[in-house]
């Protein structure tokens, strides 16, 4: 294999297979066994020993990537379309739908069809381990491939393109009509010679640069509705820190950063400060925000998760940061969270309440009679689900508290039976052939819910251990005197003297 043309001969010990051409079309059907089969012979297999033959070897390795991807794709898509023609014929059924008690339940084809995509996306999600919201790019991308864009697919499936540039082709493009979009993808992704040396950037430079050839007024209105998406978000970072990310306009981010350097640049060199301009900058920020006179004097208002050892003894024990409405963001070190809650105790601001665990870490509540869950019972959801969605790989906030099993199908309102989700993971649960169940992992002794999809597939979500304690009980006394972790609730300012609630 030179000059870039791969060409893989044949897979030796594959089930099934001989020593047969790839491209034999009855070398038989794409399989999850004869996949797994061809990932162990991939490294299993002797690797070359000279450097010529490693470098094609990586070339072709990179193709097999896309080559994935486009396979995902299509597997992606086909799955969405029998999901989709199934939720029609659900929805025009003509004996229509009931509740246990018999009544009518009207649905439509577009909430079938909603539903359908929800519980597809959920789906792929698990199978793919990502987030549910980059598996719904995928499918939206997916499809756009198969419908509007053919030469991007074949791109993709022969190597040229990876799944990054493919992606972008689509994101691209999304403010042009179909056939500018056709037109773009034949200009750029038929003949391969056209991208060929072009990097990441250059792509995005040359789609933008046709885009406008073609339909200057379309990238008028995607500029205009952009304006509209203007935020602020935050997210952890790595120390103790945080990111806090604004979206404005290129004319508002550029005064913003400009004022900020003016004046971290005025202070260095007129005042003798002694800071990095890059950190009068971001103390800048924080006093023109909050309205403080120093950055280290704004108010801390935080929900801190923290063990007994990590905040009275020695433990080293991270504690897990939630914020006013439980989201959570991540953890901070035990001694940054000593720090915290010392000035916070300093100022008469800080509210203690113990929070009493089995000796394997499971949290322990009261089951609530109320069918909504109530303050205390949903503060203690989100502490034991640390704030983020318990459906595996997805990392998005807490938004929803949930019912395990549903409260309309006897499904108690408990710690049990309860678990934090975020918004879509909560209602794409609710799709037909979606069963869940709530109990305790034996391996950890924490809360787990089992969750089966309408294709029979099982994933476990075991709640994330909380900080250590300081102690451990014993059996005897475990079920009397749990050892504890002690949430450190809202120490806000002028909140008060300390108080502690048991």
């Amino acid at each position: 294999m030179h000059n870039g043309n791969a060409t893989l001969r044949s897979v030796p010990s594959l089930p099934g297979v001989t020593d047969t051409n790839i491209g034999d079309t009855n070398i038989g059907d794409v399989s999850a066994e004869r996949i797994a089969a061809l990932h162990a012979w991939l490294l299993t297999a002797a690797k070359p020993s000279d450097n010529t033959a490693r470098i094609d070897t990586l070339r072709a390795l990179e193709e097999v990537k896309a080559a994935c991807v486009a396979v995902q794709a299509q597997v992606l898509v086909e799955l969405h379309g029998d999901a989709l023609r199934a939720a029609r014929e659900y929805a025009t059924d003509p004996a229509g739908h009931h509740d246990s008690a018999g009544r009518q339940i009207p649905v439509t084809v577009k909430s079938a069809e909603r539903d359908a995509t929800a519980s597809t996306v959920q789906q792929a999600a698990r199978a793919l381990r990502r987030s549910p919201q980059r598996t719904r790019t995928l499918l939206g991308a997916a499809r756009i491939w198969h419908e509007e864009m053919p030469h991007t697919l074949a791109a993709l499936r022969e190597g040229r393109l990876s799944e990054e540039r493919a992606l972008l082709l689509v994101k691209e493009t999304a403010c042009l009509t179909l056939e500018d979009r056709g037109r773009i993808d034949a200009d750029l992704c038929a003949d391969p010679a056209v991208l060929d040396g072009v990097g990441t950037r250059r792509l995005a430079g040359l789609i933008r640069t046709h885009a406008n050839e073609i339909d200057p007024a379309a990238l008028v209105k995607r500029a205009a509705k952009a304006v509209t998406e203007r935020c602020v978000s935050i997210r952890p970072a790595p120390d103790a820190m945080a990111y806090v990310t604004a979206l404005l306009p290129m004319a508002q981010g550029v005064q913003v950063y400009a004022a900020l350097k003016i004046a971290a640049e005025s202070a260095r060199y007129t005042g003798g400060d002694e800071r990095s301009t890059g950190q009068i900058m971001a103390d800048t920020l924080v006093e023109r925000v909050t309205g403080q006179e120093h950055a280290a004097d704004v108010p801390v208002t935080v929900n801190l998760v923290v063990s007994d050892a990590a905040l009275l003894g020695e433990g080293h024990e991270p504690a897990v940061v939630l914020d006013g409405t439980g989201v959570g963001h991540g953890t901070v070190p035990a001694t940054v969270a000593r720090t915290l809650v010392a000035g916070a105790l300093d100022l008469g601001a800080a509210w203690l309440r113990t929070i009493y665990a089995t000796t394997n870490g499971d949290l322990i509540g009261t089951t609530s009679k109320r069918r909504f869950f109530a303050d205390g019972l949903a503060d203690l959801l989100r502490i034991r689900d640390q704030g983020t969605c318990r459906t595996s790989w997805c990392d998005a906030p807490i938004r929803h508290l949930d019912h395990v099993r549903p409260a309309a199908d006897g499904g108690d309102t408990s710690l049990t039976n309860g678990q934090g989700l975020c918004a879509a993971c909560n209602l794409a649960k609710e799709a037909p052939g979606w069963r869940s169940t709530a109990g305790t992992d034996p391996a950890s002794g924490r809360h787990v819910v089992a969750t089966t999809t309408p294709t029979g597939h099982s994933y476990r979500s075991v709640a994330p251990p909380p900080p250590r304690p300081a102690r451990q009980a014993t059996t005897r006394s475990a079920s009397r005197s749990a050892p504890r972790s002690t949430a450190i609730l809202r120490p806000v300012r002028n909140a008060g003297p300390v108080r502690h609630a048991a």
